[in-house]
């Protein structure tokens, strides 16, 4: 955590709500007085736009990077499921901040759909209403006002974020998720412009990229940023939106609580026995893991073509390398998604609870207690039949754990009270 000290001039300038409202202020100030004052046309108002939500969505990755709480990922993911479970985190020297494992499982995926989303909503606006660019009397205030809100998006992500500490109370999702409402407002306003300018100027036989910016009048300038400024207004308030959710349980999806940082108590009252997979179970586990997950297989789907297309050829040497790249590929993929899920974990049984923990950083996983199951099977698949072994399944009141390829399951069903039932038997 940052120290009091570190932060506290920063803790100063971020009372409330002021740095974020300055700075929806000054974005929204800022293209009021350029179509008021200094003549701006649709093009100029939108290219702004369109950098501006570039801007504030390479801020939003800052955000998610150093985020304080793990994201949500799907326990069945593969790799990226496991992984999500063990909080781990990289401290970042002399600030106290700390970059997630699960963060930087999320951000390689939302970056490059944050950039989709900019492109896209630059092609329907800016490539339409500003064909060409902003008018070149214009282009120099427009640069300008691009570089202000860099550097107020900038300083309101320092100030209020990190000084404030509402880092903390963040995932690397809900850092990025107020960008698409952003993306949403820019484009409502373009396509409100796009429209009423279109129908009004256009013959039926024009294509679309003949609007002309300057047909625009300024009533309908300052109806778009009037909108723009509705959506800044509804994001800045979001969390009072949110509250009032939470307290009308209306469940409008806008109350959301991000996962706690901290992991599941490890500690286990004595005597303690540890449960691991054997080695059979892991090597076997891995080998048939691709075979439950039908979606590897579609990363075979290339290479298998091209060595098709290479044995055509007669090259059957490239054509061989391309078939093991078919096969290896997910036979790793596989063979790692089932070594982080159960072949890295070991399983405490003690008097009080299960505790699972990741042999290789000592994170504690889950953590079930006696009272908390519903529910306690023992099944034997095929696989255990031949490796005599069987798979525990603990059930939730709204989940489940299995532990599968235990060659002695007698100490984790002992912490538990009820009599396992045994469906295979």
């Amino acid at each position: 955590m940052p120290s009091a000290v570190r932060f506290a001039p920063l803790r100063a300038l971020a009372r409330g709500r002021r740095p974020r409202a300055l700075s929806l202020l000054v974005s929204n100030v800022v293209p009021l007085i350029g179509v008021v004052a200094l003549g701006w046309n649709a093009a100029a108002l939108m290219t702004l736009y369109w950098f501006e939500l570039g801007i504030v969505s390479g801020w939003a990755v800052v955000r998610g990077l150093f985020a304080g709480r793990p994201s949500e990922i799907e326990r069945d993911a593969l790799i990226a499921g496991p992984l999500a479970q063990r909080r781990a985190a990289l401290p970042v020297p002399r600030t106290g901040l700390r970059v997630r494992l699960s963060s930087l499982l999320v951000l390689p995926i939302a970056a490059p759909v944050l950039c989709v989303v900019w492109l896209v909503v630059g092609g329907l606006t800016v490539g339409v209403v500003a064909d060409g660019g902003p008018p070149a009397a214009t282009l120099d205030t427009v640069a300008l006002a691009t570089l202000g809100v860099f550097l107020g998006e900038g300083a309101t992500t320092l100030v209020e974020y990190f000084g404030r500490g509402e880092y903390r109370e963040h995932s690397a999702q809900t850092a990025i998720r107020g960008i698409f409402a952003r993306g949403a407002a820019i484009f409502v306003g373009a396509l409100i412009t796009v429209t009423l300018v279109g129908a009004a100027t256009l013959d039926g036989d024009d294509p679309i990229s003949a609007i002309d910016p300057d047909a625009v009048g300024l009533p309908l300038l300052l109806g778009i940023i009037a909108v723009k400024a509705a959506f800044d207004l509804a994001g800045l308030y979001g969390d009072r939106l949110a509250a009032f959710d939470e307290s009308a349980a209306l469940d409008l999806g806008l109350s959301h609580e991000p996962p706690s940082p901290e992991s599941p108590d490890g500690s286990v009252a004595g005597p303690v026995e540890t449960v691991r997979q054997p080695v059979r179970s892991r090597l076997a586990g891995a080998a048939v893991t691709p075979l439950g997950r039908p979606g590897l297989w579609y990363l075979a789907a290339v290479p298998a073509l091209g060595a098709a297309l290479f044995a055509v050829g007669g090259d059957l040497a490239t054509a061989t390398a391309l078939v093991a790249v078919a096969v290896g590929v997910p036979l790793l993929l596989g063979a790692l998604d089932h070594e982080f899920r159960y072949g890295l974990v070991s399983y405490r049984a003690g008097d009080d609870a299960l505790v699972a923990r990741d042999r290789l950083i000592g994170a504690t996983l889950w953590r079930v207690e006696p009272w908390d199951e519903t529910g306690l099977r023992v099944e034997r698949n095929r696989l255990d039949r031949r490796l005599d072994t069987e798979t525990v399944a603990i059930e939730l009141r709204d989940d489940e754990y299995r532990i599968p390829g235990v060659a002695d399951p007698d100490p984790i069903l002992d912490v538990f009270d009820r009599r396992p039932d045994r469906p295979d038997d």
